[in-house]
């Protein structure tokens, strides 16, 4: 069966070694040296983990049907053997944006930053996986959850995708940022 809802367990355990952990803006989250992602229809509970971030997939909402076909065909998907990067981006966007009516939003992702034009230019070569928290409750620590795992051959055109977007008007409306990078745990 699967799932829409995962968390995201930041602790001692999983498959997931924490290579680094960035606060780009707001608070931090408390250290961690290991990940574990869980989907399940229930949210799981570990009482070690130092903190746990849930998010629920969900229909895109900024996308035209033209954007979601060159997305789809484009997107690799997740869980490759060859993928052994990854990085959770943790955001919260401030009140002002979630003031702003859905067209507003729309113009400004769009029109104004461009967001899903840029970030077609980094696909195939990065998988990613995109998480509501919102969704849950409007007292999760984030909003959004962006999952990504990539080839460590790709990981300078990862940092320049998120260079980009962190400059684009869209970014002036962060609050909260964490950007947590990981690979994936050898036995």
């Amino acid at each position: 069966m699967s799932t829409r809802l995962f968390s995201f367990m930041g602790g001692d355990t999983g498959p997931w070694r924490v290579a680094e952990m960035r606060v780009i803006a707001g608070e931090p989250l408390p250290a961690a040296s290991r990940l574990e992602i869980a989907s399940s229809s229930e949210i799981p509970s570990d009482p070690q983990a130092a903190w746990v971030l849930r998010g629920i997939t969900s229909n895109e909402r900024y996308v035209v049907r033209e954007e979601r076909s060159q997305i789809v065909a484009k997107l690799l998907g997740l869980g490759r053997p060859e993928a052994t990067c990854a990085a959770l981006i943790a955001i919260r966007k401030n009140e002002a944006w979630w003031a702003l009516t859905q067209d507003e939003r729309l113009s400004i992702f769009k029109e104004q930053s461009h967001h899903t034009k840029i970030g077609l230019q980094y696909f195939p070569e990065l998988a990613r996986r995109l998480h509501h928290c919102r969704d849950l409750s409007e007292n999760e620590p984030f909003d959004f959850l962006t999952w990504f795992e990539y080839e460590p051959t790709q990981e300078a055109a990862f940092n320049k995708l998120v260079a980009e977007l962190r400059a684009i008007e869209e970014w002036k409306y962060v609050e909260r940022e964490v950007d947590i990078r990981l690979v994936r745990y050898e036995t």
